[in-house]
Order: C-alpha cells, then structure tokens, then sequence
C-alpha cells in the first residue's frame, strides 16, 4: 500500500473529486493548507505599501491505494490539476506499512 499525498491548487478540488468519483478511488483526506514552493507568492498593494504575500492557500489531499493502483492514481491527478504554470502543486508517494479498518478487523489492501 502506499499514501499519495498532493499539494494542489485550490480550484482543482472539486473537478478532482468529481475525477475520483468516476474511478471510484474513495477514502480521502483534505486539508486546506498555505504554502510557499517555487511560486514565491506575489505582491500586493496595502495603502500605497507593498506587501510580499509568500504563504499561498494550497489544498492537500491523502489517500491510500494498494499499490497496484499507484501510477493510475498518480496519473489521474495529474492529468485532472495540471495547468502547465508555476504553483500547480506536488505529489508525494509513501510507502504504508499496514492499514486497519476499526469496524470490522480487517487489515491490509482488504481494509480500504
């Protein structure tokens, strides 16, 4: 099993979760989160004062697959968020260890 997390853009959640849905990968996590990768942020104006605004609002995403899912879910998200600009996001795939579903005992792929 691994976790894939992704870090990305926060008008991407909703057609990912629609994406998602469609090939019927469930049991996600989200949190909104800020951030600050290789966009840098922007600047903005405040009452004639320039002001760096570096920590942008990101969502991140986790969700464990067997690993025989790994690549389609890593290529699905990729294909569902990419814009081809700076700030698209990230994923990272960690190995998971063991999974265990508290309702009824069951442990490993069988568990999600």
């Amino acid at each position: 099993m691994k976790q894939i997390e992704a870090i990305i853009r926060p008008e991407k959640l909703e057609p990912l979760k629609d994406v998602f849905l469609k090939a019927k990968i469930n049991g996600m996590n989200i949190r909104q989160v800020l951030g600050c990768g290789n966009q840098l942020g922007w600047i903005a104006h405040n009452r004639g004062t320039e002001v760096m605004m570096n920590m942008i609002p990101k969502i991140e995403i986790k969700i464990v697959v067997a690993d025989n899912k790994v690549e389609d879910t890593v290529k699905l998200i990729m294909k569902t968020v990419r814009t081809g600009e700076i700030g698209d996001g990230k994923i990272f795939i960690k190995s998971v260890d063991d999974c265990i579903r508290i309702r009824t005992g069951k442990r490993g792929d069988a568990a999600l």
